[in-house]
């Protein structure tokens, strides 16, 4: 029974998966713990942030050796110890006492994410042939969807009827099952092998992608300025990324075993996919961070509403993944690409446009669901046709590389986001209160203009509740501090509307331009020669 069981590719496939939600889930469940976290740990914001940051960069950074590492060690190998250390690091995180002890953990965990994430595509590389890797896809696909749905709303029930650590203590029993499994019904798969890992391009690779990752998430935190407690700039930060990722690519032109084998870019699908796979994370972004503070901030929904109104996007994504990736192998992938991104972008786009003061989550249905087909036509054809050439031998670089671009276009998009909005608030804030200012006494009017204008000049604080994060002056009559009050609201809220849509437009404009790029794919699909390890190419 178990023989026939880890025989069968969709099997093996269901268990990989399992795996994977598990940290999709992680990745998105965090957040909505945030205030509680807070408050149990007496932890400032710039802790709570490294909860998540610590994590994200970590496990952008080692997905490329984590990647080869498949390819030298096997990846049921690889995939049971991203396992092990996830769960043993999510206990960690659930008895946490202070932020240092959770960060800590949090880095582990994004260590085991790391080690876990790359082994997924090898498997299907090397179970399913090419005509139906686009079905196996699909069911990914399904998995990303139902996550980005679940981690919101599961975390909200959590932090709602229970205490924080419990979506830490979630993993625990999923990861075993998922190791059990793995041990069981998963094939132990050699497709090839090198001979050594290539520790400088690690160092390389590492260094150069730590110090963009880190620059992207942390610029806007430090202003796009110097570094507190030191005379680094984030500027500086990220040219020594670039320069380091630069001195990476010569490296590995000159080795015969490299860690990434830069022929895989002549293969000119899996170079599009990565730049539209960059495009995609960005455009994600893009839509939810400004949407998610515009439903908390402005229409003062709790964490578990703000998820529920993305609820239709994330299950028509999952509900469509599966027959877009089986309609993948029969049309390819270049229609469905192309179809997806812009239908996805268009629904974000209406999104922005029907965002008022008094929205409900019935308001944004149809362009959810819109938005979320078509998320749903690019997960599963996107990887496919990145994929579909890769020899087993290489499917573990070539896997961690595409991970990798995804992760850094959310950064980029995170960062975009964060400047735009900063940028479009600092504009229309101070507009807004001049507008408003009318309705106040003549003595309040200027230095309540001025007020929004220093925010905005100080880096206004997004998502600080819906005062804005404006400090009304002590000592104010009782009737004018009211009045204030009520006006600041107003103008946060008209201001925030009007910086939402430019925002979502920036990423909107990026998903265009891989829908314009997807139109570069082959038109039909045709096996590619086989890619050969570099050690048969000396032999």
């Amino acid at each position: 029974m178990i023989t026939r069981l880890r025989s069968n590719p969709w099997v093996t496939l269901l268990v990989l998966c399992l795996g994977l939600f598990m940290i999709l889930l992680d990745t998105t469940i965090v957040y909505v713990a945030t205030p509680s976290m807070l408050s149990a740990l007496h932890a400032s914001l710039d802790e709570v942030l490294w909860v998540f940051n610590g994590y994200l960069i970590t496990y952008a950074v080692l997905l490329i050796p984590a990647g080869r590492l498949g390819d030298l060690f096997g990846p049921k190998r690889m995939f049971m110890a991203g396992l092990a250390v996830f769960t043993a690091a999510s206990a960690v995180c659930g008895l946490s006492h202070d932020a240092n002890q959770l960060i800590a953990a949090r880095v582990i965990q994004g260590a085991g994410g790391a080690m876990l994430s790359p082994q997924t595509l090898p498997f299907v590389t090397s179970l399913f042939a090419p005509e139906r890797r686009g079905a196996a896809f699909g069911m990914f696909g399904a998995v990303i969807g139902l996550a980005t749905v679940a981690g919101p709303t599961l975390g909200g029930l959590i932090v709602t009827y229970s205490d924080w650590r419990w979506i830490f203590f979630l993993n625990v029993p999923v990861g075993v099952l998922a190791l059990v499994a793995t041990a069981g019904l998963v094939p132990d798969l050699r497709a090839g092998r090198l001979h050594s890992l290539d520790p400088v391009g690690v160092l390389l690779a590492t260094a150069g992608l730590f110090a963009i990752v880190f620059g992207l998430i942390e610029g806007q935190r430090y202003d796009w300025g110097t570094i507190a407690g030191s005379a680094i700039t984030i500027p500086m930060v990220l040219l020594a990324g670039g320069a380091l990722v630069v001195l990476f690519v010569v490296w590995e032109a000159r080795q015969r075993e490299p860690l990434v084998p830069l022929r895989l870019f002549r293969y000119a699908d899996y170079s599009v996919s990565n730049w539209i796979n960059v495009a995609l994370a960005f455009g994600m972004q893009a839509a939810f961070i400004p949407l998610t503070i515009y439903t908390q901030s402005v229409l003062g929904m709790s964490a578990l509403s703000s998820g529920l109104t993305f609820a239709p996007m994330s299950l028509a994504a999952a509900v469509v993944a599966m027959p877009a990736g089986r309609l993948a192998d029969r049309v390819g992938s270049r229609r469905l690409l192309t179809a997806g991104l812009i239908l996805f972008g268009g629904g974000m786009l209406w999104v922005s446009q029907l965002a008022a003061l008094n929205s409900t989550i019935g308001t944004f249905l149809v362009p959810m669901l819109a938005a979320g087909t078509g998320m749903g036509f690019t997960f599963a054809p996107l990887t496919a046709v990145a994929m579909r050439a890769i020899a087993p031998a290489d499917a573990g670089a070539a896997s961690g590389v595409f991970n990798t671009t995804r992760q850094v276009g959310s950064a980029l998009g995170a960062a975009a986001v964060g400047a735009v909005l900063q940028n479009r608030l600092a504009a229309y804030l101070p507009e807004q209160a001049a507008a408003a200012s009318g309705q106040l006494p003549a003595p309040f009017r200027a230095g309540f203009v001025e007020g929004f204008r220093n925010a905005a000049k100080a880096g206004f604080e997004v998502g600080t509740g819906q005062s804005g994060g404006i400090s009304l002056p002590a000592g104010l009559p009782a009737s004018v501090a009211a009045q204030l009050h009520t006006l600041v609201v107003q103008v946060f809220d008209n201001g925030y509307l009007l910086a939402l849509r430019p925002t979502v437009a920036v990423g909107v404009a990026v998903l265009l331009a891989g829908a314009a790029s997807a139109l570069l794919l082959e038109r039909r699909w045709k096996r590619a020669p086989e890619v050969v390890p570099a050690e048969r190419e000396a032999a």
